[in-house]
Order: C-alpha cells, then sequence, then structure tokens
C-alpha cells in the first residue's frame, strides 16, 4: 500500500474531506490531493504532520529481506 493510499483510508475513517485534512495539518488540499493521487511522494516529515492532524501514529520500520 502507497503512503497516498495510507493517508486516504485513515481521512474516510474520520469521515474527513481533503479540504479538512489540509486544514488540519496547515496545508493545501491540492498537495493532500496529489498525495493520495501518488503525484507527489511524501516526505517523512509531512506524513508525520498528516498523522498527527488525523490523531494517528506514523510508523516505519525495515524487514530483513
Amino acid at each position: 500500500m502507497t503512503p497516498g493510499e495510507l493517508v486516504r483510508r485513515r481521512r474516510e475513517e474520520l469521515g474527513w474531506s481533503q479540504s479538512r485534512l489540509a486544514q488540519a495539518a496547515g496545508t493545501g488540499q491540492a498537495l493532500i490531493s496529489r498525495i493520495e493521487q501518488g503525484r507527489v511522494s511524501p516526505t517523512v516529515q509531512m506524513l508525520t504532520r498528516l498523522a498527527d492532524a488525523m490523531h494517528a501514529q506514523l510508523s516505519l520500520s525495515f524487514s530483513p529481506r
């Protein structure tokens, strides 16, 4: 699952519009749209901001191959 798909899934679980998420995260709706569409690869910093805004915790991990 891509970061954009994860963002969209959590946003929809909350019943939020892209505009609501953008406002909560202090960014623009167009950026949220581009992230969700996979047109922009968000930084870890941006993902953290989005997770915080959606009352979620970002977790990253590496696994052995």
